[in-house]
C-alpha cells in the first residue's frame, strides 16, 4: 500500500468531513429589555442597543477646558495599575483564543527514544505460545514522527473558537469599561478638590472679614458702646468659622492622596496647588442621540458574554457526537544506532479513530443543562445591565436639570444674603441693632456662599457621570486616537 496515497485519501476525507454543520443554536442577540420612548429631559427616541463599547472615546474630559485636568488624565491613562492589569488580562484573553484557534490544525511532534532490555526465558512466543526457552539482552533505538489531526465533524473546535473570540472582545470590553471608570473617577475627585478648595476660600475669606467685626466689637465695648455678650457673640461666629477649616483640608488631603493613588504616584510626594473651582458645567444638547448609550462598553462586553454562551451550548452538544480522529506515525527503528537511518529501519502507521460516548453517567447532558444555564444567565446580565444603564442616564440627567435649578436659586439668595450682612453692619456701626443680627447675617451669607461653592462642584461631578452612564461623551470623534486594545 502505497503511503502517499493513503494519506491523500485521508486529507481528503477531512476537508470534506470539516465542511459539515456546528451543532448548536447560531447566535442572535436576544431582545435586550423594555425600550422606553423618550428620555425624561431630552426628546430623541431610544432604540434596541447594538453594541459599540470598542469605539474610540476620545478626550471627553476636554469639554471641561481644565488644563490640570488634562494633565491628570494623562497621567492615570499611563500609569494606573488597574488599567495595566485589565490589559493584561485582555492579552490573557487573546492568548487563550490563538490557543483554541490550534484546535484546527494538526498536532506533530518527533520524539526519540532508546533503551537496553532483557527479555524473559519464559516469555511466551508469538508463534508457539511456549516459553522462548532464553533470554536475551539488546539495544532499542527508535525515532518517530507522529501525527494527528481531530475531524471538527461537529463543530466542537468552531464553536469553542467562537465562545474564545467572543470572550476575548468581552475582555477588550472590559479594558474600555475599566479606562472609562478611571477617567471618570479622576474627574470626580478633581472637581470635587476645587470645590473643597472654593469653600476653604469662602471660609478663608469670611474668618478675615469676622476677625475685622470681633476687632471693631472689642474696641466698641472698650468705648463702652458694646456689650459683653456682643464680643462673645462676635468671637463665636469666627470660632466657629475658624474650626471649619481642618474639616475641609482634610477632605481636601484625602480627594488628593486618592488622585495621586489614580494617577499611579506616591501619595507623599504627589501635590496639586490649590485653585478656586473656576470650570462652569458643559452645555449639554437639548436632544442626545439614543447612539451613544450602544457605546458603553459594559453593555457591548455583557452582549459578547451571551455570544460566548451561545457557543458554548454548541460546544457541550458536540460531546454527544462521536468524534473521529487521523492518525499517522513515521519514524526509525533500529538495534544499532549505526544502522538506524537505514532504509531498512524505516516504519509507518497511518489510520482513523472513532470514540463513541456510550455512557458517561450523565456528565454530558450534565454539562449541557450547564452550558444552556450559564448562557440564559448571560442573557439576564445582559438585560440588567441595559436597564442600569437607562437607569443611569436618567439619574444624570435629572441631576444636571435640579442641580442648575438649585445653583440658580442659591446664587440668588447669596446676592440677597450679602445685602442683608451689608445693611446690617451699617446699622450696627449706627448703634441701631444688636450684634446678634450681625451675627445672624453673617452665618447666614457664609452658609449660602459655602453651599454655592458645593453645589457648583456638584454641578460639574454629575456632567461627569453623565458623560460616563453615556459612555464618554455625547460628540463625535472620527478623528481620534483609535482603540489599540480592540481587535476583532
Amino acid at each position: 500500500m502505497n503511503p502517499n496515497s493513503t494519506l491523500a485519501g485521508f486529507s481528503l476525507t477531512a476537508l470534506a468531513l470539516f465542511a459539515g454543520c456546528a451543532v448548536g443554536p447560531d447566535y442572535k442577540r436576544p431582545q435586550a429589555a423594555s425600550i422606553p420612548a423618550v428620555y425624561a429631559g431630552v426628546t430623541d427616541g431610544w432604540k434596541v442597543a447594538q453594541p459599540q463599547g470598542q469605539l474610540p472615546k476620545g478626550n471627553w474630559w476636554e469639554i471641561f477646558g481644565d488644563p490640570e485636568l488634562d494633565a491628570l488624565e494623562a497621567q492615570a491613562s499611563e500609569a494606573n495599575q488597574q488599567l495595566k492589569g485589565a490589559v493584561q488580562r485582555f492579552a490573557e484573553a487573546r492568548a487563550g483564543l490563538d490557543a483554541t484557534r490550534a484546535g484546527f490544525f494538526p498536532n506533530l511532534s518527533l520524539s526519540g527514544s532508546y533503551a537496553r532490555q532483557h527479555t524473559s526465558a519464559n516469555a511466551p512466543s508469538v508463534t508457539t505460545g511456549r516459553a522462548i526457552g532464553a533470554s536475551s539482552t539488546y539495544d532499542t533505538f527508535t525515532a518517530p514522527l507522529d501525527l494527528s489531526y481531530e475531524i471538527d465533524l461537529w463543530g466542537r473546535v468552531r464553536r469553542s473558537v467562537e465562545s474564545a473570540r467572543a470572550q476575548t472582545e468581552a475582555s477588550a470590553d472590559d479594558v474600555e469599561a475599566v479606562k472609562l471608570a478611571i477617567q471618570a473617577e479622576v474627574a470626580v475627585d478633581y472637581f470635587t478638590l476645587r470645590a473643597l478648595d472654593s469653600q476653604r476660600a469662602v471660609l478663608v475669606s469670611s474668618v478675615e472679614v469676622f476677625s475685622k467685626s470681633f476687632d471693631l466689637t472689642v474696641n466698641r465695648r472698650t468705648g463702652g458702646i458694646a456689650t459683653d455678650l456682643e464680643v462673645a457673640q462676635a468671637e463665636t461666629v469666627l470660632k466657629t468659622t475658624q474650626a471649619q477649616l481642618p474639616a475641609v483640608a482634610l477632605q481636601r488631603a484625602q480627594f488628593e492622596h486618592a488622585l495621586a493613588l489614580l494617577a499611579g504616584q506616591p501619595a507623599s510626594t504627589f501635590r496639586i496647588p490649590e485653585r478656586a473651582l473656576s470650570a462652569a458645567p458643559p452645555a449639554i444638547p437639548s436632544g442626545l442621540p439614543s447612539e451613544l448609550l450602544e457605546r458603553r462598553p459594559d453593555i457591548s462586553a455583557a452582549e459578547r458574554l451571551m455570544a460566548a454562551g451561545n457557543a458554548n451550548i454548541g460546544v457541550a452538544k458536540a460531546a454527544f457526537f462521536p468524534s473521529i480522529r487521523l492518525s499517522a506515525l513515521a519514524g526509525v527503528e533500529s538495534l544499532a544506532s549505526g544502522s538506524l537511518f537505514n532504509g531498512s529501519s524505516r516504519f509507518w502507521a497511518v489510520g482513523p479513530s472513532l470514540t463513541l460516548p456510550l455512557f458517561e453517567g450523565g456528565r454530558l447532558r450534565a454539562g449541557l443543562r450547564f452550558a444552556q444555564a450559564a448562557y440564559e444567565e448571560m442573557v439576564a446580565n445582559y438585560r440588567q445591565t441595559v436597564l442600569a444603564a437607562f437607569s443611569e442616564v436618567e439619574n444624570n440627567l435629572s441631576a444636571q436639570n435640579f442641580l442648575a435649578s438649585q445653583y440658580e436659586a442659591e446664587s440668588g439668595a447669596l446676592l440677597a444674603a450679602r445685602k442683608q450682612l451689608e445693611v446690617a453692619n451699617n446699622r450696627y456701626r449706627d448703634g441701631l441693632i444688636t450684634y446678634l443680627e450681625v451675627a445672624t447675617a453673617e452665618s447666614t451669607a457664609l452658609n449660602i456662599e459655602f453651599t454655592a461653592a458645593q453645589l457648583r462642584g456638584q454641578q460639574l461631578v454629575a456632567a461627569v457621570t453623565l458623560v460616563k452612564s453615556l459612555g464618554g461623551g455625547w460628540r463625535e470623534t472620527p478623528t481620534e486616537i483609535p482603540n489599540r486594545f480592540y481587535r476583532r
